[in-house]
């Protein structure tokens, strides 16, 4: 009998290897024997997303059928790492998929060949996508919004010491969890001017003209609760040009020529955030942030229509999440929808916006705060920039009139950043035109408070609250580390899977010589299956009886990595001046990338091979 004939499997097992062996035909126009990783991967991701489009559809039409408020989360990050595994246990079909597989490949060996979508750059990514998971987990109709990069976080080698970065074609297999759909492009405009004019009515007008378009196609990919028919999904943009070909140019012998329109038009969505270093690299980063927003506020105003028209009813059904400062935009993009498209006068227009949106906060560095140069928003959104203007105009009246006769609170407060060049500060017109703001801790918003942003906090008191930042247990204990789950759920049952207040209960067990020693086990396993790791990706081979000391961040002066070293040097001065000092031994793991134009990032990369090459 063939690997995968087992006749004793379970029905769930047998239907799904019975589906894994029909993708592989249907989808690779292959067959099953003899068995290939690559085609039994997948067939299995097929197969899973087959068993989730019917939850998805479920859920769309009682999202559709039932008057609910929908969160839409924008962000120009989401890190869900890879999909399978989380689908699987989301599904809880672990032991079906174990079962089917009936040793011919472990879940850890197919995993293996999915392409990890590198559509984020850190902490702002993942809790992005950690939203998402937990909304879907609580049945709360979310979605999420960003960009389909074709390149995510480079690909990092290390020569000679130092990063050098590689594209990460991270689709170039393609993606068997992502739908395609074509019949909702999105038309974004960009350049162009304003237009005054007046309406049939004799009122001033405005409306953007003599723009370039560039299409943005929307990819869905499906985002399921943990323990619940709820399925979500994470709809991703990608650009594509208005002009496809030029075939005079071509047919004339200028074959570059021919496809430039196309080229210029789909960088947008190319590569997650491009060098900033370079005048063009800055445009480019604003059309990113621009395409998101409209595409996206053109699609939550689509759902809204498919049951009402009224526009003013929008915050009954909407609500419009700001992840850090980068979608800010979208509150004078949704401005000139209601002033421009739907003739709206300003104070309707602005207390919708009012209503709609709410941001997060993502730093206390006043130097890390975005702004973006007056003279580049002139040229590439003039219809915002006077939006903007008349924003901030307004609302300063407003902080005049709270604050008589105190100019510096003007100066501190204005939306725009006086100076050469003049600037838009996005942080402040997020708080401005929010009717919520939130830190990502108790302290980080406390900071934010009496620091950062305390004029705001004087004139907006009721505005600013804590939103803990938090990881899903789903991903980052049940999925990642299997054995510490298991005794877990052994002990204080499963309950924690979903409310992570009931680890409490471990504090009882805390000392059990048993549990002790069933704790101890569960890390001894994982920092073996750790040394296995290094040693195939390093060729390092670690010590499973030494300390390990892990640093994994994205690499940054304020993350501590070169403190770390500092640490590693002084310990390494103190063994050879004295071999005693150091009594447990240890094994330094740092990992993590540095941004491309990031140079003193770059150094600390240097230096910790330097010293491990030393020590």
């Amino acid at each position: 009998m063939k690997k995968g004939e087992n006749t004793s499997l379970s029905s769930q097992a047998r239907d799904l290897l019975e589906d894994i062996h029909r993708n592989i035909r249907t989808e690779y126009g292959s067959e099953p024997e003899p068995p290939r990783r690559e085609l039994y991967y997948g067939g299995l991701a097929r197969a899973i997303r087959d068993r989730l489009i019917e939850r998805w559809l479920q859920s769309q039409r009682h999202y559709y059928r039932d008057p609910v408020r929908r969160v839409y989360y924008l962000s120009m990050e989401f890190l869900p790492g890879r999909f399978m595994q989380n689908y699987i246990t989301n599904l809880q079909l672990d032991d079906v998929v174990e079962e089917a597989l009936d040793g011919l490949y472990t879940l850890e060996e197919l995993e293996s060949e999915e392409m990890d979508a590198g559509l984020g750059n850190g902490g702002l990514g993942r809790l992005a996508s950690c939203f998402l998971d937990s909304m879907a987990t609580l049945n709360i109709p979310g979605y999420g919004y960003g960009i389909r990069y074709d390149y995510g976080v480079f690909y990092q080698t290390i020569e000679n010491g130092w990063q050098v970065e590689h594209a990460d074609n991270w689709i170039r297999y393609g993606n068997p969890w992502d739908f395609k759909r074509p019949h909702i492009q999105v038309e974004v405009n960009f350049y162009g001017r304003s237009e005054a004019y007046k309406d049939v009515n004799g009122r001033l007008r405005h409306r953007w003209v003599d723009t370039e378009t560039v299409k943005a196609l929307p990819y869905d990919t499906l985002i399921p609760g943990y323990d619940t028919r709820n399925v979500s999904s994470m709809r991703l943009w990608t650009a594509v040009s208005n002009e496809d070909f030029n075939l005079f140019q071509f047919n004339a012998g200028d074959y570059t020529g021919a496809m430039d329109a196309k080229v210029r038009s789909e960088n947008i969505s190319k590569v997650l955030y491009p060098s900033d270093e370079k005048y063009e690299g800055r445009v480019l980063r604003l059309k990113q942030q621009y395409f998101l927003v409209a595409a996206t506020l053109r699609d939550i105003i689509r759902r809204f229509q498919r049951h009402l028209d009224d526009l003013s009813r929008m915050p009954e059904r909407v609500a419009i999440q700001l992840n850090d400062t980068h979608p800010t935009i979208a509150i004078p993009e949704m401005m000139r929808i209601l002033l421009d498209e739907q003739g709206w006068e300003w104070e309707k227009a602005w207390s919708l916006c009012h209503e709609l949106f709410a941001y997060t906060n993502h730093t206390v560095l006043p130097e890390a705060l975005e702004t973006w140069p007056v003279d580049l928003l002139k040229q590439l959104l003039p219809r915002h920039l006077e939006i903007i203007y008349e924003i901030n105009r307004r609302f300063l009246e407003e902080v005049a009139q709270a604050y008589p006769g105190q100019e510096e609170k003007l100066s501190s407060l204005s939306i725009i950043e006086e100076g050469y060049p003049k600037k838009i500060r996005m942080a402040h017109l997020a708080i401005v035109g929010s009717h919520s703001i939130n830190g990502v801790a108790a302290l980080h918003s406390e900071i934010l408070r009496q620091e950062v942003f305390p004029h705001f906090q004087q004139m907006y008191p009721d505005r600013f609250h804590n939103v803990t930042n938090g990881v899903t247990p789903r991903r980052w204990l049940l999925q990642c580390n299997p054995g510490l789950s298991e005794l877990i759920s052994k002990h204080i049952g499963d309950g924690w899977i979903t409310n992570l207040e009931e680890l409490e209960k471990l504090r009882p067990l805390a000392s059990d010589i048993q549990f002790q020693s069933e704790w101890a086990a569960v890390k001894r396993a994982n920092k073996e299956r750790l040394i296995r790791y290094v040693d195939r990706k390093v060729g390092v081979v670690l010590d499973p009886d030494s300390l390990f000391d892990v640093h994994i961040k994205r690499i940054h002066e304020y993350k501590r990595q070169l403190l770390n070293l500092l640490h590693v040097i002084t310990l390494y001065l103190r063994l050879k001046k004295d071999p005693d000092s150091v009594r447990v031994p240890r094994s330094v793991i740092i990992a993590g990338k540095a941004a491309p134009a990031y140079h003193h990032a770059k150094l600390i990369i240097k230096l910790a091979n330097s010293v491990a090459e030393k020590i």
